[in-house]
């Protein structure tokens, strides 16, 4: 696919509604002036879009760093839908939901798509999800809670991309027989959102196995977009080679394990490892081990110990400890010994910031001297 317009595909729509470059600049003014906060948000963003600037101001979410403001390209942020245009077969006249906050890149990069592309976009909160059953969406993103409060409607759309926080076990169970192809992405501001996508339903595995001819380890690993590699640095952490979307190369503090050039395992987060005793343990693994056991928001972390240096302990939100949970969980065969927790804490509920779980000011909740 190659985009040959400048800045708006003459099949664009936004809610059902076709524009020139002007009227569309028309619509974005009164948005920001008479529309709700979201919509005041894709009318900032509009204007953005359309003037005569190469750039684009975004606020990273801090998943390479503390969160800043960046300038992108717009020529990069182009070649972004592109890649996304091409690995999903996306093409002009297609219907797609914008259901995300325009404030951050992924929602800026739906209405990039859409105007790149020709889409037939439809708008709504980001706050709450109705889907329109009468409408048959070719294309969607959505974050885990939004697939959640969403699976009896969620078949109304045929490609749906999940992002912004990891995709649950549980979540995973519950649509792995759904019509809908659903892939959980990988990506950051940095890299104009996703750069690496997985399956996660049958329908999902079985449309990427056919339509790209990939391996079946394609369905327990992430796969790069077209013209993106990766390698690690000397930490294990994933680095990112997608010229057209970044003029640096950027380093992650994801830890990861390589598969090929444009394959990787994820595995968790630098900066979440803990060291108990000598010993690094991952706290994305161990929890992966535990969901078996818990029905409620849960993560490991690790607390200041005199012995270990970390002692490994469980945080689980509710009001209660499950009755025999620490004799279950010693019994998990799945776990070495150094992965299973020294203690349970618990917290009403958990800090959350778009939608993920905040360990460090959640852990700031309980003391930790009882």
């Amino acid at each position: 696919m190659k985009l040959q317009h400048k800045k708006l595909h003459p099949r664009f729509t936004l809610n059902s509604i076709s524009y020139t470059e002007l009227e569309l600049l028309q619509e974005a003014q009164r948005l920001i002036k008479e529309g709700e906060d979201f919509e005041k948000s894709i009318g900032s963003f509009l204007l953005e879009w359309l003037n005569e600037e190469n750039t684009v101001l975004v606020t990273t979410s801090g998943s390479t760093g503390k969160p800043k403001q960046i300038r992108l390209q717009k020529k990069q942020m182009k070649n972004s839908a592109l890649a996304t245009a091409t690995f999903f077969n996306l093409k002009e006249g297609n219907t797609a939901l914008h259901c995300l906050s325009t404030d951050f890149i992924a929602g800026k990069m739906m209405l990039v798509r859409a105007m790149e592309i020709g889409l037939e976009l439809y708008y709504v909160s980001p706050n709450a999800i109705a889907l329109d059953t009468n409408i048959k969406y070719d294309f969607a993103a959505m974050v885990p809670l939004q697939l959640e409060v969403s699976l009896v409607s969620v078949n109304s759309i045929k490609k749906l991309l999940i992002g912004g926080a990891p995709m649950p076990k549980g979540l995973k169970e519950k649509v792995k027989d759904k019509t809908v192809a659903i892939f959980e992405t990988y990506g950051m501001t940095e890299t104009i959102t996703h750069i690496a996508i997985k399956p996660i339903n049958k329908t999902a595995i079985a449309a990427s196995v056919i339509r790209n001819g990939l391996s079946e380890n394609f369905s327990k690993t992430f796969k790069t977009l077209p013209n993106i590699t990766i390698t690690t640095d000397k930490r294990g952490c994933l680095v990112i080679h997608a010229e057209k979307l970044s003029e640096e190369v950027v380093v992650t503090n994801d830890l990861v394990k390589i598969i090929s050039a444009t394959e990787f395992q994820y595995l968790g987060r630098f900066d979440n490892i803990i060291n108990s005793g000598g010993i690094k343990l991952i706290p994305e693994e161990i929890e992966t081990k535990l969901i078996s056991l818990l029905k409620t928001p849960y993560f490991v972390v690790g607390i200041p110990d005199n012995k270990l240096g970390q002692k490994l302990v469980l945080i689980l939100e509710g009001k209660e400890i499950p009755e025999n949970l620490t004799s279950e969980i010693a019994a998990l065969k799945s776990l070495t010994k150094y992965q299973i927790p020294k203690e349970v804490f618990l917290v009403p509920k958990f800090v959350e910031a778009n939608g993920k779980v905040q360990r460090k000011e959640t852990l700031k909740l309980i003391d930790l001297s009882q």
